[in-house]
């Protein structure tokens, strides 16, 4: 039963390519159990990169995008923010008017809302059996129906403008690993985090995020996601994580604007980028 409803709720959003890259090129397939994706790398260089600068996530209103201006805010600096976590692991996080061998941008192209009555369901659901057997470690998946969904693209650039690496990213929420929040963002919000953690490998390690071992996370990381300070000055603006209000609210099945904060000072979307000489060229 619990393999049914999982793959009843695992389905991936098609892959949308909303212009924001400065190429779309030579992008190959790169998919992940639950994740579709179109990936491009130039391992060489991103590997030689030092330090990178992050523009703030891009969630503009869009046909068929039924989330509220504060909604798609909140998503996108949750993008934003597990970008500036991550990949504080290998670079030196630089603020918006330093130079800096890379920028990344990402750009959120859909998001499908959660449905909070069906959320609600499964979080009632959820309750229940822990009253009923208390103590008996059975899972309770959520209800396979009701399931949101995001879609993002993003690329990171050296200091001339050139792609150095670019993502085209999908995937829904499903009924095993996606915890039930009764809110029209709840599932594109917990999605920003999975596109954050393989965007920043992508560009971190310059080889696809799929497939392998899942790492444990650096312990130094902790703390941050606690609500502590981040590594890095320049993730300041992003805000802090909720910490332990945060995960309690994720349990209780919270929406993400009653224990997230948001950004620190609500910093302002990069403008989308224009063509580049390496588009012109590759035209």
């Amino acid at each position: 039963m619990i393999v049914a409803l999982a793959l009843g709720g695992c389905a991936t959003p098609p892959l949308e390519r909303a212009g924001s890259l400065r190429s779309y090129d030579r992008m190959s397939d790169a998919n992940g159990l639950v994740t579709r994706s179109q990936i491009r790398v130039n391992k060489k260089d991103l590997l030689a990169a030092k330090t990178i600068r992050i523009a703030s996530t891009v969630f503009p209103a869009r046909t068929g995008v039924e989330l509220t201006e504060k909604e798609r805010r909140l998503v996108a600096n949750a993008v934003s923010r597990e970008l500036c976590l991550r990949l504080s692991e290998r670079f030196r996080i630089v603020s918006s008017d330093d130079d800096a061998d890379l920028t990344v941008q990402a750009t959120v192209t859909h998001a499908t809302p959660t449905s909070p009555t069906a959320a609600g369901a499964s979080k009632a659901l959820s309750i229940a059996k822990t009253v009923a057997l208390p103590g008996v470690p059975v899972p309770v998946p959520r209800l396979p129906v009701g399931l949101g969904s995001l879609s993002v693209e993003a690329e990171a650039r050296d200091f001339a403008g050139f792609q150095k690496a670019a993502i085209v990213w999908a995937r829904n929420a499903n009924s095993i690993s996606n915890s039930a929040r009764v809110a029209n963002e709840g599932d594109a919000y917990d999605l920003a985090a999975d596109f954050g953690a393989d965007f920043a490998k992508l560009v971190a390690t310059g080889e696809s995020p799929f497939g392998g071992v899942p790492a444990l996370p650096p312990m130094d990381t902790i703390p941050v996601r606690l609500g502590g300070a981040p590594k890095y000055v320049a993730c300041e603006a992003f805000g802090r994580f909720p910490g332990l209000t945060g995960f309690a609210g994720q349990g209780l099945g919270l929406p993400p604007a009653w224990t997230d904060s948001g950004a620190k000072d609500n910093p302002a979307p990069a403008s989308p980028p224009g063509p580049s000489s390496e588009q012109v060229l590759t035209q």
